[in-house]
């Protein structure tokens, strides 16, 4: 699991970062954050709920100055779905690579299920078999799960960069509260034994891309 989830949050950060460099913001490249190394990217908390839920999480969010870039409303909305369309691009090709795989060896997916029949030849083949199938959910599980309206997601610039200037300013007022928005919404209704957005929302959504690209 370690790796393919370093490796999806450093390529969804040093996205953000890449797209802002081009359309003319080089805070995240001067930052050292145009880079896949994973501890530039690192987030306690975020990566502490990857490991408990297995599926979502956060990385440190790449410093982006929207006043250097041409178009700041419109520029944002292009930098943060850049985080969220590059996972979906890993996803697809970690699926591809997956299905390239179980072409070479059909019994891969057996063997992963039940080691004791894995072949000598399987000793790197499983563990990178399982690796990819955990970068597929995990990638569409944070492309997903970013895409949510509420900040400090990628969706909350998203929607600010289609909503107009005046509704996107006035939603742009509940950001300082978001990430308690977003804890809430995830944790309270598990303490009170409710579903939770996750349950509702997001998790059916994940499991329908996954069924398609698996």
């Amino acid at each position: 699991m370690l790796v393919p989830m370093l490796f999806a949050v450093s390529f969804h950060e040093a996205a953000h970062g890449y797209v802002a460099d081009r359309l003319g913001d080089p805070t995240a490249r001067l930052a050292g954050r145009l880079t896949l190394n994973p501890f530039k990217h690192l987030d306690l908390v975020g990566t502490i709920v990857f490991v408990v839920t297995r599926m979502i999480g956060w990385a440190k969010p790449v410093p982006v100055n929207p006043f250097n870039l041409r178009d700041p409303k419109r520029d944002m909305m292009w930098v943060s779905l850049a985080g969220p369309g590059s996972n979906l691009v890993l996803a697809i090709i970690s699926a591809m690579l997956l299905r390239l795989l179980a072409w070479y060896d059909p019994s891969l997916p057996l063997q992963t299920q039940f080691p004791k029949f894995a072949s000598s030849s399987s000793f790197f083949l499983v563990p990178l078999f399982l690796m990819i199938q955990i970068s597929v959910v995990m990638n569409i599980a944070l492309a997903v799960f970013n895409c949510l309206p509420i900040p400090p997601l990628d969706g909350s610039k998203i929607l600010m960069g289609l909503l107009p200037l005046d509704k996107a300013q006035a939603f742009a007022r509940i950001e300082p509260y978001g990430f308690i928005i977003l804890l809430g919404l995830i944790i309270f209704p598990g303490l009170l034994g409710i579903p939770s957005i996750v349950d509702i929302l997001i998790s059916p959504l994940i499991n329908l891309v996954i069924r398609l690209l698996l």
